[in-house]
């Protein structure tokens, strides 16, 4: 009898573990990376307790860039996991990006903290995923009851109506990407790659709770998730392009950054352009001042110049950032709507130029 027990006993062990490698819901520690991507979000254990909480799992470690990408005034929450032993390094390429290693995860939840009748509704989540090498996007919608989120590879158009900040009321139809879009943005050098992990995106003091305000670097060196760093390395810091404390060409160089230069960047896909927006860029004319259009077509309307010094309304920058209209406006996806903030803080910039 005493054998039996502890046969019953060991085949239960044995039918827990197989159960976490093969789905990961216990714990990302456990996920079988041969049968990525899950059905559910729960599958990969990132979060304990009930779903919505978004309670991160041990070792699932929440972060945000300095400036954020503008998503119709959704708010985002991040999460980053590698496995045990691994972590991230600094390349040396300017940028400052990050290498991660494989099995790294990014996990990025879209949702409106002020919906109509309820205090907070998550959208969507989506995943990287780096694999072999290679980075893989996987992202997963809701359900209505905000248990679970369920793979979706053809996108999707959810209703949202929420307030934003300023106390204006919106509903539009918010729109989750395919799965062949997404490299439409984290697309350089025809690699799909992250875009906000940066270093210069990761410098500066997060509140991880409980009283924890740390500098994320140091905070993923002590979780083991970013290999040592010089003081060389800490110079490199964006800005909070919300942050009206800052300078505004600052603020400005952060916000077109974020919205803009994961396209028009060296290795981005309007490289062709000979407009790059990274925050590094010194050179006016790339960024865009008595720069005529390389082939914008009908998108630069009647205007000349992407930026002409103290016109922002005659300047194609503002044009195209107040269209909806497809084919003119930039980003080219990603929103539905016009970011006012951003339109009235890129106008005041071009506005202030000399």
């Amino acid at each position: 009898m005493q054998k039996l027990w502890i046969l019953v006993v060991m085949s239960g062990l044995v039918g827990l573990y197989l159960f976490s490698c093969s789905t990961g819901k216990m714990h990302p520690s456990g996920i079988d990376f041969s049968k990525v991507p899950f059905e559910h979000l729960s599958d990969y254990g990132f979060f304990k307790g009930e779903q919505n909480k978004l309670m991160p799992s041990p070792g699932v470690l929440p972060y945000r860039p300095a400036s954020e990408l503008f998503s119709d005034h959704a708010e985002k929450s991040r999460f980053v996991w590698m496995p045990e032993g691994a972590s991230a390094s600094i390349l040396d390429t300017g940028y400052h990006h990050l290498a991660f290693p494989d099995k790294s995860i990014l996990i990025k939840n879209f949702y409106y903290s002020q919906s109509e009748n309820e205090k907070q509704r998550i959208i969507e989540t989506r995943l990287l995923i780096k694999m072999e090498g290679e980075w893989n996007a996987f992202a997963y919608l809701w359900n209505d009851k905000q248990t679970e989120a369920k793979y979706e590879i053809v996108g999707a158009t959810i209703p949202v109506t929420f307030t934003e900040t300023y106390g204006t009321k919106h509903s539009i139809e918010y729109i989750q990407p395919n799965k062949n879009q997404c490299k439409s943005c984290h697309n350089q050098g025809e690699k799909l790659v992250p875009i906000g992990p940066k270093v210069r995106n990761l410098n500066f003091a997060f509140d991880y709770g409980n009283g924890e305000m740390k500098n994320q670097l140091t905070k993923w060196r002590e979780a083991g998730y970013l290999e040592s760093f010089d003081q060389a390395d800490l110079e490199s810091c964006m800005v909070d392009y919300e942050d009206k404390t800052s300078s505004l060409g600052l603020r400005s160089k952060a916000y077109l950054d974020i919205n803009c230069a994961h396209c028009h960047s060296p290795k981005g896909p309007a490289s062709s352009s000979g407009l790059f927006l990274t925050y590094e860029e010194k050179d006016p004319t790339r960024w865009g001042v008595y720069k005529t259009p390389v082939a914008a077509g009908f998108g630069a309307g009647s205007f000349t110049y992407g930026i002409q010094p103290g016109k922002a309304d005659s300047s194609i920058f503002i044009h195209r950032m107040k269209s909806e209209q497809v084919g003119v406006m930039m980003p080219e996806i990603g929103r539905a709507m016009v970011h006012k903030e951003g339109v009235e803080l890129i106008s005041e910039w071009i506005n202030s130029m000399d």
